[in-house]
C-alpha cells in the first residue's frame, strides 16, 4: 500500500479522491483492522510497549484513531497490553542497569504514556536505601577516573551526574560527601551545605 501526506497524517493514497477529482472507495475495514493488529504484533514482538506507544505506531502508519482504539481494546481484553507490568519491568531494568533515580524513572514512564497511579506504584519499588546504594555505586565508579581533579570540580561533576540520573539534590550531596570522605578526599566544601 502506498501512503501520501506527512508523517502521522493517516491519509492513504487511493482514499478520498484521485488527481482528477474522482471519488475513490474507502479502505476495506476488515483489511484495515487486520493491518492494525499486525502493526501491534510487530511492535510487541520487538519489545514490550505501552498502550500509548502502540497507538502512536498505528497512527503513524495511517490507521484511523477510532480503529486504533478498537484494536487496543481487543489487545487489552486479551491481556497483551499491561502498562502496570511494563512500568514494573522498566523501573527494575533502568534502575539496575542505567542507575536512574526515581525522578528520572517517573519522567520516562510518563513520556511513554503510563498513568500517574501506575508510575507511582512502579517507582515505589525503588526504596530510599536502594536508591542511595545505586547512587553510591555511580559515585564510586566516577571517582576512580578523577584522580587529578580538584575537590570543587569533583563535587560539581559528581552531584551533576547524579542530578542528571534523577537523584534528589539532598541525597546527591549527602552521597557525594560521604563517598569523598571514605575515599580520603576533602568534603569540607559540602559540610556547610548539609547537616551531619
Amino acid at each position: 500500500m502506498t501512503y501520501r501526506g506527512g508523517r502521522g497524517r493517516g491519509r492513504r493514497a487511493g482514499f478520498g479522491s484521485d488527481e482528477e477529482g474522482h471519488d475513490l472507495p474507502p479502505p476495506d475495514p476488515v483489511e484495515e483492522q487486520k493491518r492494525a493488529k499486525e502493526i501491534c504484533f510487530t511492535q510487541l514482538a520487538a519489545q514490550p510497549r505501552t498502550r500509548l506507544e502502540l497507538k502512536n505506531a498505528m497512527l503513524r502508519k495511517g490507521i484511523a484513531e477510532e480503529l486504533a482504539e478498537l484494536v487496543l481494546g481487543k489487545f487489552d481484553k486479551a491481556g497483551l497490553i499491561d502498562d502496570a507490568a511494563f512500568a514494573e519491568i522498566w523501573v527494575r531494568s533502568r534502575h539496575t542497569y542505567n542507575g536512574l533515580g526515581r525522578r528520572a524513572l517517573a519522567m520516562e514512564l510518563r513520556r511513554k504514556g503510563v498513568a500517574d497511579e501506575l508510575v507511582a506504584e512502579a517507582v515505589s519499588a525503588v526504596d530510599d536505601e536502594a536508591e542511595q546504594d545505586r547512587a553510591r555505586e555511580l559515585v564510586r565508579k566516577k571517582l576512580r577516573g578523577m584522580a587529578g581533579v580538584d575537590e570543587a570540580a569533583k563535587i560539581r561533576r559528581l552531584v551533576g551526574a547524579l542530578a542528571r540520573k534523577g537523584y534528589a539534590g539532598g541525597m546527591a550531596y549527602q552521597v557525594v560527601r560521604e563517598e569523598l570522605r571514605s575515599a580520603g578526599g576533602d568534603a569540607s566544601l559540602l559540610d556547610d551545605a548539609l547537616p551531619e
